[in-house]
């Protein structure tokens, strides 16, 4: 298969650093033995406006050296000018690297992968070279999925997470209470809303886009440092899950009635005891 190129007119609109660094990422790889594909994702596919960062899939050749991390963070140098950059090893992706450049400043994900590997995906990059068809060939090879939240998984932990929260309230250690309470929305209420709302369920990413109902019951669940605050949010979050659950009715789940009775009630009684329920 021949070498293909996008031309640029086919690039979606976008900021003026984003396109100039993009000219010379598409430059620089090609002229690079070790890469023989670049795919761009995220925000390419949806809107690349000036808060937006760049998700690049840089795809390696499988005949050449495999790349260790300097050769990685060579090619990433060679990009731009680079300030800088960590693997995503916190993010379970060693493959990625996080970088920084500027000025002007850009934020720009490098995801080296041979084309091998391009499968499973959770959405279809675009390509923009090929240098002799790999990475067509194996985008075309399979399909993008993106999970969808696991109730069962969910209401599995859920209320266990409901009374370790409830019981940082009654401690009095309302840092870990409010950083507890936003990973209900990451792990469980966000997710949630989010497949409802039609959007991707990734974390709480683009909740401002769900309906004005179904983001205000999201919000209800911020707290400040404050330990009514944490109180009321934590009861705004366990409204707002045992809606999402009625409103899925899914037919295979196995409720935690139990775990869940227990829980909220640990947590009133932490409320009326702390006067926190007036």
């Amino acid at each position: 298969m021949a070498e293909f190129l996008l031309d640029e007119v086919e690039w979606p609109a976008m900021p003026d650093r984003h396109r100039a660094f993009l000219r010379v990422a598409v430059s620089v790889v090609r002229t690079t033995p070790a890469v023989c594909g670049l795919a761009a994702g995220g925000s390419f596919l949806s809107r690349l406006d000036s808060y937006a960062d760049l998700d690049l899939i840089v795809v390696v050749d499988p005949r050449a050296t495999p790349l260790g991390r300097l050769d990685r963070e060579h090619i990433a140098a060679g990009l731009g000018p680079l300030l800088a950059a960590f693997s995503g090893e916190h993010v379970n992706e060693p493959r990625l690297l996080i970088c920084l450049y500027g000025p002007p400043v850009l934020h720009v994900d490098l995801k080296f992968l041979p084309a091998t590997q391009l499968n499973p995906r959770v959405e279809d990059p675009v390509v923009l070279w090929d240098r002799d068809g790999d990475v067509r060939s194996a985008l075309a090879a399979g399909s993008a999925a993106y999970p969808a939240p696991d109730l069962q998984w969910i209401e599995d932990r859920f209320w266990v997470w409901v009374h370790y929260a409830a019981a940082k309230i009654g401690r009095g250690e309302l840092l870990e209470a409010v950083d507890f309470l936003g990973a209900l929305r990451r792990l469980a209420l966000g997710p949630l809303a989010l497949e409802r709302g039609g959007v991707r369920p990734d974390g709480v990413r683009r909740a401002e886009n769900l309906p004005p109902g179904a983001m205000s019951m999201l919000a209800a669940t911020v707290a400040p440092y404050d330990r009514a605050a944490c109180y009321r949010a934590l009861l705004a979050a366990i409204a707002l899950y045992r809606e999402q659950r009625a409103a899925l009715r899914s037919p295979t789940l196995v409720q935690r009635s139990h775990a869940e009775a227990e829980s909220v009630s640990y947590l009133e009684t932490i409320g009326r005891a702390l006067g926190l329920d007036q």
